[in-house]
């Protein structure tokens, strides 16, 4: 009774504090500005099921995606034998659907344990890519510190939970063959039990050990999931409604700013007052582009909190491949950061509250986002269909329009496309002039 209960409040507890942290990441989210992502249902099903279930993207490169796919099935199957760990802890009971599965428990426990293997595995690789081989787009300086440590300890956090699924079911499937003679015949405890266990007979020992690995199991998912919060490793759950939100248009269409489409009409209308549309007393500029993250949609918000800091999308980027300081990895991560900052500080002081920083200028630089090439490689690269350019050119609109600040290779051209309708240094009544030279 008292182990029931000492879990449940464990469970309250766990699935409360990340509930908490949860609802903070959305108010966070919810802070960008408005956008309609709801058009064409079917599609961004389709998209949703390819691109974050079935891992489509992530296939460009076989090896990684293997491995991550391997990490990843396991990670969703081995939550069935979740809900039977909390059907034990809370009624006290051992294998609670062990007698009324019969055959297929044995199934499902042993396909639990193949994929757990694979898991390992894909670990271990991963773990040697990151530290041994040193994979370049793993080992970038936006990397060092704190995003190289979070992906070794979430791997290290892996290897335990692995360790403690054995130990669990390796324990008891040498308990059961001392009790019964027969073991539960699961696919890798039935080899891992007599392996390292088969020398206790005693099954008040068996059952010690049985239980470090199931409270172990149990302790490490609450410690894994409130982590996730913390962690670029939240893109498990994100990843999804993310897909879901995609930008179904072509990725070389620009969207069209509210803000100047509000004022082009206005200027077409000689008749019409700027102020109308507001409500009385309040003339509020609206900006145009973007400075700091409340700027940006909340769909942008959502792709900086599923960003999975992989680097496809810096690997790919030609302005980081020459040497350009960009890397549209770093653009999500400090975009992130600086939500984070944000949110954290409007719950503490109120939500009118300003740090006196921005996104722009604070975290990313001019020569970062002038150094894009707006190519959208990254865009297509990204697994999870974040798109790290849309941020880049609303910061630049901000620049141009609101600050009035470009590369002087820029000046040139926009003078010339303001005066002369084109990018050349000519007027429009003397572009046929070549024609006419011998």
């Amino acid at each position: 009774m008292i182990t029931s209960i000492l879990f449940s409040l464990l469970l309250v507890a766990g699935f409360g504090l990340f509930t908490v942290n949860v609802l903070k990441i959305r108010s966070n989210i919810l802070l960008g500005r408005d956008i309609d992502r709801t058009d064409n249902k079917s599609e961004r099903w389709k998209t949703m099921i390819l691109v974050a279930l079935g891992q489509k993207k992530m296939f460009t490169r076989p090896i990684p995606a293997l491995l991550h796919f391997a990490l990843y099935s396991a990670f969703v199957i081995t939550q069935i034998e979740l809900i039977e760990i909390i059907v034990d802890g809370i009624s006290g009971s051992h294998r609670f659907f062990h007698d009324s599965l019969g055959g297929f428990y044995t199934f499902l426990i042993s396909f639990i344990e193949v994929l757990s293997v694979l898991a390992l595995i894909a670990t271990v690789a991963f773990l040697a890519r990151r530290n041994l081989l040193k994979l370049p787009r793993l080992n970038m300086k936006e990397l060092a510190g704190w995003p190289k440590k979070d992906a070794n300890l979430i791997l290290i956090m892996e290897i335990v939970l692995v360790t403690c699924i054995f130990t669990m079911n390796g324990a008891d499937e040498q308990a059961r063959i001392v009790e019964t003679g027969q073991g539960y015949g699961f696919a890798v405890s039935s080899f891992v039990g007599p392996l390292f266990f088969g020398g206790y007979t005693d099954l008040h020992t068996l059952h010690i050990f049985e239980q470090i690995g199931w409270w172990g199991h149990i302790l490490m998912v609450f410690a894994f999931l409130n982590y996730l919060p913390y962690s670029k490793h939240l893109h498990i759950l994100l990843a999804f409604p993310n897909t879901w939100y995609s930008n179904l248009e072509k990725k070389g269409k620009f969207t069209n700013m509210e803000s100047v489409t509000k004022e082009v009409k206005l200027m077409m209308d000689p008749s019409a007052d700027p102020y109308a549309a507001q409500p009385e007393g309040e003339t509020e500029h609206v900006p145009f582009g973007v400075k700091d993250v409340t700027d940006l949609t909340w769909k942008n918000l959502l792709d900086a909190y599923s960003c999975t800091e992989c680097g496809r999308c810096t690997s790919s980027c030609p302005a980081n491949i020459t040497g350009k300081l960009l890397s549209p990895r770093n653009i999500m991560m400090k975009t992130r950061d600086r939500l984070v900052e944000v949110g954290e500080g409007k719950r503490k002081n109120g939500k009118d509250y300003q740090d006196g920083k921005s996104l722009l200028g604070d975290y990313i630089t001019e020569e970062e986002i002038w150094a894009c090439t707006s190519c959208n490689a990254c865009v297509q690269e990204c697994p999870v269909n974040i798109d790290p350019l849309s941020i880049i050119v609303d910061l630049r609109r901000y620049l141009v329009m609101e600050d009035s600040k470009m590369p002087t290779e820029l000046t040139g051209m926009l003078t010339n496309i303001e005066n002369n309708g084109a990018p050349w240094q000519f007027s429009q009544a003397d572009r046929l002039n070549w024609a006419s030279e011998e």
